[in-house]
């Protein structure tokens, strides 16, 4: 039973009410009884609107459903019938956002972006610390420049593989930070000369000639103790720092000395506590809650064993240097923080409304994620997230701009109890559900004065998909989705309009997630396109990913990009609309069989540690054995696309329920390592994340928009009660 504790109108978990009003408001200027009060006035302004969005959503998809039931697909038809019933709205008048106060990191910086669960302090450590990550670690420690294999049965440092790594980032120096004669390869000395006027960097070559930069201006300080020399240079808004250190290991191998090039790599970072966090009460709501807290405090802290020994990670401090002129200054050694809430789904037993209800979670995560983020604005804790006195929180699942609209009020209504000046909660805009993109310039214009981010999801995107045109007819194979002239006019419409809104320069637009955080090489290949494409920031899995995806934004120069993007027109409307139905495709057996084991093991890999362990993001190993980062989205897609396959009888439940329990068994068989790791196969019965796996499929197609949530927390709330 949960202890409730009553405040007001309110009836609030006990330790979600201890932990607001001995933790979060303290250092604030808010009191605990404004808070509440304050809040109880905003759910009963708000709580109903949110009510009525999620019952509109039923309705359209009612009635899209039944259209579908009642003709053949004709997109003439179709588009004057969405037009018809509100789901398309017009896109009205051009505009440009008006935001002030908003930090470099977003509006002026192009760089990678990480995405952490926040209820696991350690990784929430990792990934604000990795606004700086080393280069030459990111290249040695995986298969970017050549297969890991290399090292296998060798020392702990292999010179050959050093060297390679040394080739390879001088190669990037050569691109990044050119010298006006020869290469970084023959530098065997850089050099700092004291002038009159200031400091020149020259470097010392192979053959005894002396060079600059060709580019002098690109370096921007360094700073030098009696072993280490840093040179800091700046490209496209990057920072990288060269630093030499010949008695390094890595120093001893480089002609130049030098130990390392240090990369400014995870500009921001959304710290999550939606899709990859497993959060389902107010226990694991205060946790979230507390790590975020603690982060904008500055004193978030996480002790563990590693490698036999305990140690304890904080947050970096900023890095300090020494301009060419002789003047100090600082960097941060941050990457900058934006928190993810929840959409507007879901409730929370958390706190319940003076009718009993639960309340909107995501009325709660803006108001306590705002006042937890008060402490950064006070500048109470020693490290400073947001330099111009935002707040930023990343609004995920909105559908259309009425539901954009509706978050620009909650955000207002929650400045005006926490008395913030307007607009200091800045929204970011996750385009990932098909009534937001198909209206996406008016979903901007709903919040034109707190946008500060857009992006693309196109696992969650094709799950909306998929369901809003479940009564279509069965779609094609997940491979051959992603082949769809939809998934290019989504991605590319995506930048169009945000451009011609005027996010350039005050906002981002943001590309998905690199699933595969082993696969570095691949990711090197491909993920500059999504520079090239014009987005100033894109999602990574880990840090050293993001180091890595950091060269791409030196080698792309993104500003100039999206010059050359901001006139090209966005007519692609149709091919948007058009679902990615199988058709007259014909699949064999063997293949639908693939498809489904394929789908099911991903399901199962996920959910089994989702129900049973509470990790709502992990590296699943695919049917291939391939390590991919699993959080909702995926799940998503992966059961809506079993669903829809049962829907129009491409496969049978016998066959479903046949290929679930082979994959347990696989998934068993793949987890047994794991000491915490409860096998499925050995009782159906009485595996509730087997059950859960087999809900989001069979009911799979009366779950809200397709969504996951209901089931799994569901699930996970009566996993807890029998480990209680």
């Amino acid at each position: 039973m949960i202890q409730r504790v009553s405040v007001g109108g309110l009836q609030v978990a006990a330790e979600l009410n201890e932990f607001i009003n001995h933790e979060a408001c303290p250092g604030t200027g808010i009191e605990p009884a404004q808070f509440w009060a304050g809040f109880e006035r905003l759910l009963d302004k708000l709580g109903d609107k949110n009510r009525g969005l999620l019952q509109k959503r039923d309705q359209l998809q009612a009635s899209i459903d039944a259209w579908h039931q009642d003709q053949p697909f004709d997109l003439a038809d179709y588009k004057r019938f969405l037009y018809e019933i509100g789901y398309l709205t017009p896109e009205g008048e051009d505009f440009s956002i008006e935001v002030d106060g908003v930090d470099d990191e977003i509006s002026r910086i192009a760089g990678p972006q990480l995405v952490v669960p926040v209820n696991n302090a350690r990784f929430a450590l990792n990934a604000v610390n990795a606004r700086w990550g080393s280069l030459y670690n990111a290249l040695y420690g995986t298969d970017a420049i050549s297969d890991l294999d290399e090292i296998t049965g060798t020392p702990s440092f292999n010179p050959e593989r050093a060297q390679k790594v040394i080739e390879w980032a001088a190669h990037f120096l050569d691109q990044a930070v050119p010298l006006q004669q020869g290469s970084h390869q023959d530098v065997r000395a850089y050099q700092i000369e004291t002038m009159e006027q200031g400091a020149k960097l020259v470097m010392l070559m192979r053959d005894g000639a002396v060079t600059q930069l060709a580019r002098p201006a690109q370096w921007v300080g360094f700073n030098k103790t009696d072993d280490e020399q840093t040179i800091l240079l700046r490209n496209h808004h990057l920072h990288l720092e060269i630093q030499i250190n010949p008695k390094a290991l890595m120093g001893q191998v480089s002609r130049a000395g030098i130990q390392d090039i240090m990369l400014e790599a995870a500009i921001s970072t959304i710290m999550d506590g939606e899709d990859s966090v497993a959060a389902v009460d107010a226990e694991d709501k205060v946790k979230v809650y507390r790590n975020w807290l603690e982060l904008m405090q500055g004193k978030l802290e996480a002790t563990f064993d590693k490698g036999g020994r305990m140690v304890t990670r904080r947050m970096h401090p900023d890095r300090c240097y020494t301009s060419p002129q002789g003047e100090p200054f600082r960097l941060s050694g941050r990457s900058l923080m934006l928190v993810r809430n929840v959409g507007h789904l879901m409730t929370t037993d958390a706190i319940l409304d003076a009718q009993g209800r639960e309340i909107p979670e995501g009325l709660m995560d803006a108001m306590v994620t705002s006042l937890c983020a008060m402490h950064d604005l006070q500048r109470s804790g020693g490290y400073i997230n947001s330099r111009q006195g935002s707040i930023y929180i990343v609004k995920p699942k909105m559908h259309g701009p009425e539901e954009v609209a509706f978050t620009d009020e909650l955000f207002g209504a929650v400045e005006q109890v926490l008395g913030l000046p307007e607009n200091t909660l800045k929204m970011g805009l996750m385009d990932e559900e098909r009534r937001t993109s198909v209206n996406l310039k008016a979903c901007i214009r709903a919040a034109s004065q707190r946008l500060v981010f857009i992006n693309t999801g196109f696992l969650d995107r094709t799950g909306d998909e998929i369901h809003t045109s479940m009564e279509a007819g069965p779609v094609l194979r997940k491979g051959a989705i992603k082949q769809q002239p939809w998934i290019t006019a989504y991605e590319n419409r995506n930048v169009i309009i945000g451009l011609q809104c005027g996010l350039q320069g005050k906002a981002q637009i943001g590309k998905g997630m690199w699933p595969m955080p082993d696969e570095m090489r691949q990711m090197l290949a491909t993920k500059q396109a999504h520079p090239f494409a014009g987005a100033n920031c894109a999602w990574v899995p880990s840090p050293t990913a993001a180091t890595l995806h950091a060269i791409h934004y030196h080698l792309v120069d993104v500003t100039q990009r999206q010059n050359a993007l901001v006139m090209q027109t966005d007519d692609n409307l149709d091919e948007l609309l058009t679902p990615p139905l199988l058709g007259d495709v014909s699949l064999s057996t063997e293949e639908i069989q693939a498809e489904l084991d394929n789908n099911a093991q991903g399901i199962l890999g996920y959910v089994v540690r989702w129900i049973d362990q509470g990790v709502g993001c992990s590296k699943v190993p695919d049917i291939n054995q391939i390590g991919l980062m699993e959080d909702r989205a995926t799940l998503r897609i992966s059961s809506q696309h079993i669903a829809n396959w049962l829907h129009h009888g491409v496969c049978t439940s016998e066959q479903v329920m046949e290929t679930l329990r082979r994959m347990a068994g696989i998934v068993d068989q793949q987890n047994q390592q794991d000491p915490h790791y409860r096998p499925m196969a050995v009782n159906f019965t009485d595996s509730i994340a087997f059950a859960a796996a087999c809900d989001l499929i069979f009911k799979g197609g009366e779950q809200p928009n397709g969504y996951t949530e209901p089931v799994l927390h569901e699930r996970r709330r009566q996993m807890k009660q029998k480990l209680c």
